[in-house]
C-alpha cells in the first residue's frame, strides 16, 4: 500500500508538472508590527484555536509546498520545510481522480493533530491549503464540487488556515474554453458564499490576463474569492509582470506563487527581477505569503532540498532584509 500511495503521489505530481507547463495562467497576515489588513480580507482573520503566531515579524513570509517537495500530506514535510529554511508550508488536500472528494488524510483528527503539534514544535505556519486535484479535473463540470470545496474549508477551519488555492486548470482554461465561463462564475459565486460564511478566502488561478481576472472577480462578486497570483503565468505569456500586479491591486491578490518555470534558480533568472518585484509590491502596499513552487535547476531537478533551499534563501535575502 505504501508503494502504491507513493506511486500515486509521484504520478499526480508529474501530472501537476505537465499541466503547469501547459497552463497559462490577501491572505494578508495581521502582523504584530501593525500592518493593516485590507477590508476585503478582514473576514479571513484567524478564529481557530489552533492558529499560532508568525514565526517572524516580517511583511513578507516565505513558504514551500508539500506536493512540490515530494511530501504530500506527509508529516515529514514539516521537518524538511524547516531544513529548507522556509517560514511555512502549503498543504495539499490530497488526490482526487474519480473520487467524490479529495483523499484528504488531514480529515482524520489524529493525523491533523500530529501536523498541528509538529508545526508548533518547529515554529512553522500552514500558509494555505491547495486543491491541486483541479489542475486535471473540471471545476466547471464536477457534480460534487461543493462537497470538495466544503471539505477543504472544513480542514482550513480545523487548521486555522485562511487561504485555499483553487486552480481552474486545463479543463477550466477560460481562454481556451470561454463557453465554460457562465458555469464557472455561478459555481464560484456559490463557493464565495461558502467561504464568506467560514471566514476564509479561496484564491483562484486562471489563464486570463489581469484585466480579465478583474472582470471575472467583479462578476463573481465575493470578497472571499480572490486571485492566487503566479509569476510564471504572465512571464510565459509575454505579459508585463509588474503591470499585471498593479492592475489587480493588493485587495484582489490573496497569495503569490513567486517562482517561474523550472530551469534555473531564482537568483539566476534573467526575466524575473525580484528586487523590482519587491519594489512593485511595496508600492502597492501588499503583504503576505510568497510561496515557492518551481524554479528548480534543470541540471538537478530531483534535488529537492538544494533547489528549494536556494530559492528560499534568495527570496529571504530580497524580501526579509533591510
Amino acid at each position: 500500500m505504501k508503494n502504491k500511495a507513493k506511486s500515486d503521489a509521484v504520478k499526480e505530481s508529474n501530472q501537476h508538472n505537465i499541466n503547469r507547463r501547459q497552463f497559462l495562467g490577501n491572505a494578508v497576515l495581521a502582523l504584530a508590527g501593525g500592518l493593516l489588513l485590507p477590508r476585503s480580507l478582514a473576514l479571513a482573520a484567524p478564529s481557530s484555536k489552533y492558529f499560532f503566531p508568525a514565526a517572524t515579524n516580517q511583511r513578507y513570509k516565505i513558504a514551500v509546498i508539500d506536493l512540490m517537495i515530494l511530501k504530500r500530506q506527509k508529516l515529514s514535510a514539516l521537518q524538511l520545510t524547516k531544513d529548507i529554511g522556509a517560514d511555512g508550508l502549503e498543504l495539499d488536500m490530497g488526490g482526487l481522480g474519480n473520487r467524490e472528494t479529495f483523499e484528504n488524510q488531514l480529515a482524520n483528527p489524529e493525523v491533523r493533530q500530529q501536523f498541528i503539534n509538529k508545526a508548533k514544535e518547529l515554529n512553522l505556519e500552514f500558509c494555505s491549503l491547495a486543491m491541486t486535484g483541479f489542475y486535471a479535473q473540471s471545476f466547471a463540470e464536477r457534480p460534487t464540487y461543493q462537497r470538495m470545496v466544503g471539505d477543504c474549508i472544513e480542514t482550513m477551519k480545523q487548521l486555522g488556515v485562511k487561504v485555499a488555492f483553487l486552480p481552474l486548470g486545463i479543463k477550466g482554461d477560460l481562454v481556451q474554453h470561454p463557453e465554460l465561463r457562465p458555469a464557472i462564475v455561478e459555481r464560484l459565486k456559490v463557493v464565495g458564499k461558502m467561504a464568506e460564511a467560514a471566514g476564509v478566502i479561496i484564491g483562484i488561478e486562471t489563464a486570463l490576463d489581469a484585466t480579465g481576472e478583474k472582470k471575472l472577480l467583479k462578476d463573481i462578486g465575493s470578497p472571499a474569492v480572490q486571485i492566487y497570483f503566479n509569476f510564471s503565468n504572465p512571464l510565459k505569456a509575454g505579459r508585463d509582470l509588474h503591470q499585471e500586479l498593479k492592475i489587480l491591486g493588493k485587495k484582489r491578490i490573496c497569495q503569490i506563487h513567486c517562482t517561474d518555470e523550472d530551469g534555473v534558480w531564482l537568483q539566476h533568472n534573467t526575466r524575473l527581477d525580484m528586487h523590482k518585484v519587491k519594489q512593485t509590491l511595496d508600492k502597492m502596499g501588499w503583504s503576505g505569503w510568497l510561496v515557492v513552487e518551481r524554479s528548480r535547476d534543470a541540471k538537478q531537478p530531483r534535488s529537492v532540498k538544494e533547489n528549494f533551499s536556494a530559492n528560499t534563501a534568495y527570496l529571504k535575502s530580497v524580501f526579509q532584509t533591510g
